[in-house]
């Protein structure tokens, strides 16, 4: 008997020890990669934060009472950080996994081993760099600056955010539908949500079926903010 509970105790450790991922931010102030490898005992504080040298920026993880993990992420472009929702099993699966901003498809937080967070941290660098370039930008506060200064920015709007957090978290319970045969198997390059001006369109990589969420605090609007599904034609 005291065999089998120290190899249920071994196999069970084993188990916890797989319970960790590495995860990564770029601070929108210095535009250093910020890094940390959290496992399932670090996620039984209220929040952990990642907060960069340089004090200019920091990113929050919360693991909710459902189990699942949001993440609060500062954004090189935009002047607000972005909240995500995904599940505990995308969290700490050692698969490469990216959280984008939603308004510049560019990927501002990054999970997975070591390895491949150092390799994509190392690539979204090049992005960035290329990015900055070619909008003639030296200085990273000018994007935010920019979006800032813009009061009709899709970006600044409040209900375009609320709609965006909706979406990420039909995304990570695999409750957005389209036209493929196997739609509730899903990855995080299926769906695509585009902000525009009046709303955001979610569309389906696959298939094209897509679907319009006006941002404009209509009753469609609201009704979507408290949908348990979403279905794109």
């Amino acid at each position: 008997m005291a065999r089998l509970c120290r190899a249920i105790l071994v196999r069970f450790i084993m188990v916890l020890d797989k319970k960790q991922t590495t995860i990564a931010y770029r601070c929108p102030h210095c535009g250093a990669g910020v890094m940390s490898v959290i496992d399932i005992f670090t996620l039984s504080a209220p929040m952990i934060k990642l907060k960069c040298d340089c004090g200019g920026s920091e990113m929050t993880v919360v693991r909710q009472p459902d189990g699942k993990i949001r993440l609060t992420v500062p954004c090189i472009v935009c002047p607000k950080p972005h909240s995500f929702v995904v599940s505990s099993n995308v969290f700490f699966s050692n698969e490469e996994f990216f959280l984008q901003c939603p308004y510049s498809d560019l990927n501002v937080c990054f999970l997975g081993d070591i390895d491949h967070v150092k390799a994509n941290l190392a690539k979204g660098e090049y992005e960035l760099i290329k990015l900055m370039e070619e909008n003639g930008i030296n200085d990273l506060s000018a994007f935010r600056e920019a979006n800032a200064d813009d009061p009709d920015a899709a970006l600044d709007s409040e209900m375009t955010q609320n709609i965006i957090f909706v979406l990420s978290e039909l995304e990570a319970e695999n409750k957005i539908y389209c036209k493929c045969e196997h739609s509730c198997k899903v990855d995080e390059e299926k769906y695509g949500f585009e902000v525009k001006s009046e709303g955001v369109l979610v569309k389906c990589r696959d298939c094209g079926a897509e679907r319009f969420i006006p941002a404009d605090n209509s009753l469609n609007t609201h009704a979507f903010l408290d949908a348990e599904a979403l279905y794109l034609e």
